[in-house]
């Protein structure tokens, strides 16, 4: 089996080596990205979009059905992580073994009763005992705010500089991951729960997916935002560029949901209690 798995990787990766050789050479002036397709979205984008950010025009804009599949592809990755590694059977044992924080005897918890044990390696720390560091924890306090203050300026930001969706939504998650190892899994649980981080991860594709189909009843194509400026009172141009914000909103709210939903399973291997 393995034998032949390594044949069918090895295959697959000739084909892709060999796609390659049709690919201008590196750098070349004179290929097609270079000709015709760089050059129109660098004079255009501020012309046509209103956002200086000719990456954000591009990804959210240009490219848009290209970012919402990816939005979507994120999506699938959660739902399948989920699928894969949430535990949803059995119970916890309830006899478990722990050190002390203080004295570093070995205690049996049976039934929220501590008796004391023998003197033997534990093998389990108890679920319920989390190591307690006052620095670690008033320090991640003092700086969560100002790291999620910066999560939505880079997502606010990204039409004028370089930032969005992606890099925004990374960000929270990343402080709602550090919430969870300076304090615990159950603090973070009972602030941000798996059936609110599940709503999120929809929901971001929803204001994607949506924004697009608010256009087609407007009147125009699918992510054509030009047709926000009914709604808005602003001219095209104008609109795309909301329309652009919008639809970085979704990504980075879907974005910080699949992070924050692959942290929760993979700390606790799928079953929410004890984490890192």
């Amino acid at each position: 089996m393995k034998a032949f798995t390594l044949i069918i990787v090895l295959l697959c990766g000739g084909l892709l080596i060999y796609g390659t050789l049709d690919f201008p050479p590196w750098g070349d002036p004179a290929s097609p990205a270079s000709t015709h397709v760089s050059p129109r979205y660098i004079e255009k984008t501020l012309e046509e979009t209103s956002v200086p950010n000719a990456v954000t025009s591009v990804l959210a804009d240009y490219r848009g059905f290209d970012t919402l599949f990816e939005t979507i592809v994120i999506f699938t990755a959660a739902i399948s992580c989920f699928f894969l590694l949430r535990f949803l059977g059995g119970k916890a044992p309830e006899s478990a073994l722990y050190r002390h924080i203080l004295t570093g005897i070995t205690m049996r918890v049976k039934g929220g009763e501590k008796l004391p044990g023998d003197l033997e390696e534990f093998e389990r720390i108890d679920s319920q005992w989390v190591p307690y560091d006052l620095i670690i924890k008033i320090g991640c306090r003092l700086i969560l705010p100002f790291v999620q203050l910066f999560a939505l300026y880079v997502i606010a930001h990204g039409h004028h500089s370089p930032g969005g969706g992606f890099q925004g939504g990374v960000i929270i998650g990343a402080a709602m991951i550090l919430f969870a190892i300076s304090n615990d899994l159950r603090s973070a649980i009972r602030r941000v729960g798996e059936k609110i981080i599940s709503l999120f991860c929809s929901t971001g594709v929803f204001i994607y997916a949506g924004t697009g189909l608010l256009c087609v009843f407007l009147g125009r194509n699918f992510l054509d935002y030009a047709a926000l400026a009914v709604l808005l009172g602003v001219d095209p141009v104008t609109a795309r560029s909301h329309g652009i914000l919008a639809v970085e909103i979704g990504v980075g709210i879907s974005v910080m949901a699949v992070i924050v939903s692959l942290y929760y399973n993979l700390s606790s291997a799928g079953k929410l209690d004890e984490g890192l």
